[in-house]
């Protein structure tokens, strides 16, 4: 195996390369065009590459796309251009033309598109899907999700990130929704409102949604960068150590039969008896395991070698993205917003 090329050598595309370390899978290079990126290749004993191309023409085995997300549509046609298996960060692209031409390009040339929305890798969310999918929680009812947490002062400093185009609603809610649809299924419609008062930003600093799913199940999303809390998965999914993780709950699933609370992986049941008079007991579901970066690039190997299917592949990270591009439209314009995909 000549190895796994590294587009972007940024904070993810780093967390990318320590963790092919971790799994034992061959690096194949750093592509990025800041020369300071020869030191990180140099860390990993690595060339670098200051462009796609050049890395292309060295003949990887795939290619992780970690640039910035403007970019990603122009990588990953590229690298399937070469017939280069590609997976790319989330969100898969900014719009989605882009992410649908990727899908179709992918498809034609029968190369495989991963999109790296890592918490499908989390052992306890994989447990939450088979309890789910196996019906242990009856018919879905509801769901209720949270990204509460606080970005410090510093952080918008960056003009960027105070522009439209940044935000918590497309810089964060991108994983929550990700994961509600790996678990809940297709959204229907979302209707959503949003504001800034806390910043005063041209970018909202809170958002709330009430999301229909197919199934019927309806569920609200709050979100906000602006809140000293510990509901979040970032601060509770034990998933990214550069956090410092509280032992809180951040998603609650409820069924006819019983309910989950994530990622703490608690599920709440009557025994069958369906009565608010009987006593309700709590098990936990499995925890701790593998590194979910570590396993999502492990899963890109396996795809690779014709060994394994995507765990989320790109046209599921375009479905997502259609449901984010609802939620920011909605929280915009005050209408229900359908997913055009």
């Amino acid at each position: 195996m000549n190895g796994i090329a590294v587009a972007g050598a940024g904070l993810i595309g780093k967390r990318h390369l320590a963790s092919l370390r971790t799994a034992a899978i061959p690096i194949h290079s750093v592509i990025d065009p800041d020369p300071a990126s020869a030191a990180i290749a140099a860390e990993f004993g690595v060339p670098r590459y200051p462009n796609l191309a050049d890395g292309l023409d060295a003949k990887p085995d795939g290619v992780v796309i970690a640039t910035p997300n403007v970019l990603h549509m122009e990588g990953a046609t590229a690298c399937i251009a070469a017939r280069v298996p590609v997976l790319v960060e989330k969100p898969i692209t900014t719009e989605l033309a882009d992410a649908i031409r990727i899908i179709e390009a992918g498809e034609a040339a029968n190369v495989p598109v991963l999109t790296g929305q890592h918490r499908r890798h989390l052992p306890v969310v994989r447990a939450a899907k088979e309890r789910i999918d196996t019906g242990a929680l009856g018919t879905l009812v509801a769901a209720h999700a949270m990204f509460w947490i606080s970005k410090p002062d510093d952080y918008f400093k960056t003009p960027w990130r105070r522009s439209k185009g940044a935000g918590p609603i497309l810089m964060n809610a991108i994983h929550d929704l990700d994961l509600l649809r790996y678990l809940l299924g297709e959204v229907e419609s979302v209707r959503a409102v949003q504001t800034n008062r806390i910043r005063n930003h041209e970018i909202e600093d809170a958002c709330a949604a009430l999301i229909t799913f197919e199934s019927g199940l309806i569920c609200t999303l709050q979100i906000s960068d602006a809140v000293v809390s510990p509901w979040s998965f970032e601060l509770t999914g034990h998933d990214n150590p550069a956090y410092p993780p509280t032992d809180q709950n951040a998603l609650f699933i409820g069924g006819t039969h019983g309910s989950l609370a994530l990622p703490r992986g608690e599920e709440w049941s009557d025994g069958g008896k369906r009565d608010w008079w009987q006593p309700i007991s709590r098990k936990t579901l499995l925890r701790g395991g593998d590194d979910p970066l570590v396993a999502q690039l492990e899963n890109f190997a396996a795809v690779i070698r014709g060994e394994e299917a995507p765990v989320c592949s790109g046209r599921e990270g375009m479905k997502s993205l259609a449901a984010l591009i609802a939620l920011r439209d909605a929280a915009q314009n005050g209408k229900t917003e359908v997913p055009e995909v």
